[in-house]
């Protein structure tokens, strides 16, 4: 194993030679069967067993189960999911920094889409540990190349883990050869009104040698647009919305990111669509020196974000959304009276699933339709 590695052996994905006895651990574990018994109904474990000790490399499991896994689910849950790449270069390795839409499936997506678009690898993911609720689904995880982000620490330890895990990104891309995934903030926007935080680029720039813009250059940070027709998790969002607004101090449960996970990977989303902007390489080579140090950060974050809302795929949903929240039919060309009725019907589906005390509807309703429009205000202000 490489020696620069070991220093980060408690947050990094397994390296192929720790992987057989990962394997045999996960294989023994009783919930991590039940779990395989669920997702591959009918198949004998001794199969499963036998096809995961076969993997040789990360990537070798992720192409023997993970591959026709969300092949298979997306085929039942959506209308078809792609990705346009033609503006970065299958050849090279990059740091995909994307808007955050769905917990398990943006990076998981991404890898499928990765490899159909001819990339001779995947992404290592950035994971926070707050997701990971049993030690088979930490093992599992590292196996599916994700690195830990150490969440809930004090204020110097978060800087130090920071500075670690900034210093890891790089041996990815450098070192490793490698691409990576970030997502461009801490947890979803509930809202779909997507913005990077500063501090994700802070993060990453403590790696590194050189200029704050030599440094961030040195992970080919490519902007990547995710597009849903639909949000299987937009009931749970409102409802969060609501719990927040009610609920003096409320806070999610290990138990609520659960079900989001499990209704974000099996709720239906409609058509999806994942859009590479430019690496913003050059970008950052040329940024003016006159820019001041303590506004570079939220320069670069707003030039991300530009290229992320540039290139939403806006679908009747986000148009529909938009003109019933303004009062208008300014976009009625994007939809038609069918689309109307069975958009009105989704809505109303959603809110229904909806328990909590004191439930607003309206206020509920609302939430919903912005979390459709707010793509489409941030995509038609650019034009």
């Amino acid at each position: 194993m490489n020696t620069d590695l070991r220093q980060f052996d408690d947050i990094r994905p397994f390296e192929p030679e720790e992987l057989p006895a990962v394997f045999e651990r996960l294989l023994a574990d009783e919930q991590f069967r039940q779990v395989v018994g669920y997702v591959m109904p009918g198949v004998p474990f001794e199969m499963i067993s036998a096809k995961m000790l076969a993997c040789k490399s990360n990537l070798d499991f992720q192409l023997a189960f993970c591959y026709d896994f969300l092949k298979n689910l997306m085929a039942k849950a959506s209308k078809g999911f792609d990705m346009d790449v033609k503006a970065v270069d299958t050849k090279k390795r990059y740091t995909f920094v994307s808007n955050h839409r769905d917990i398990v499936l943006d990076s998981a997506l991404l890898d499928v889409l990765l490899v159909d678009a001819g990339f001779e690898t995947t992404c290592e993911i950035a994971i926070g540990d707050n997701l990971l609720a049993a030690p088979w689904i930490k093992d599992l995880v590292r196996v599916n190349k994700s690195f830990i982000v150490l969440r809930g620490l004090t204020p110097r330890d978060t800087l130090m883990a920071s500075k670690r895990m900034s210093e890891y990104m790089h041996l990815v891309i450098q070192q490793k050869n490698d691409n990576i995934w970030i997502a461009q903030r801490e947890g979803r926007a509930k809202d779909s009104d997507d913005r990077t935080q500063p501090a994700i680029l802070k993060m990453m720039a403590m790696g590194g040698k050189g200029s704050v813009a030599e440094r961030l250059a040195d992970l080919h940070i490519v902007p990547l647009a995710i597009s849903y027709e639909f949000d299987p998790c937009d009931f749970l969002k409102a409802a969060e919305f609501q719990l927040k607004r009610d609920v003096e101090g409320w806070k999610k449960t290990k138990k609520d990111d659960v079900v989001s996970m499990q209704t974000g990977i099996m709720g239906y989303k409609g058509r999806v669509h994942y859009h590479c902007a430019p690496c913003i390489d050059e970008y950052l080579m040329n940024l003016s020196p006159d820019i001041p140090k303590t506004d570079v950060f939220d320069v670069i974050a707003q030039h991300i974000d530009e290229e992320i809302h540039r290139n939403y795929m806006l679908y009747p949903s986000n148009y529909l959304a938009l003109d019933i929240l303004n009062g208008t039919e300014e976009h009625a060309s994007h939809y038609d009276d069918a689309y109307k009725a069975m958009f009105a019907k989704y809505i109303e589906g959603q809110l229904s699933k909806i328990d909590i005390p004191n439930k607003d509807e309206a206020f509920l309703r609302e939430r919903m339709l912005e979390m459709y429009a707010n793509p489409a205000k941030n995509h038609l202000r650019l034009r």
